[in-house]
């Protein structure tokens, strides 16, 4: 998929719980944030399977969460695919 296209379904998924999967394998469960030309954000979710950083505290509402270059994205679901 091209980064264009990947570009597209970020922001298409905005504000929602996805899953994200890169070229090196790891894989990142959370919403998504924010989105760059370049750059997803997504805010983990330990709910969902993500990873449990715990620097987030008190910070996390004003936080973007983890930046994800777009163009090291493989694929991308919507977190809820995994839930029932």
């Amino acid at each position: 998929m091209s980064q264009t296209n990947m570009f597209n379904l970020c922001n298409r998924y905005h504000g929602r719980n996805v899953r994200i999967t890169c070229h090196d394998g790891k894989v990142y469960t959370g919403e998504i944030t924010r989105v760059e030309r370049d750059m997803v954000w997504i805010r983990p979710s330990s709910d969902l399977g993500g990873y449990g950083f715990g620097y987030w505290g008190y910070r996390r509402r004003r936080s973007f969460g983890i930046g994800i270059a777009i163009g090291t994205i493989v694929g991308i679901v919507l977190a809820s695919a995994f839930l029932w």
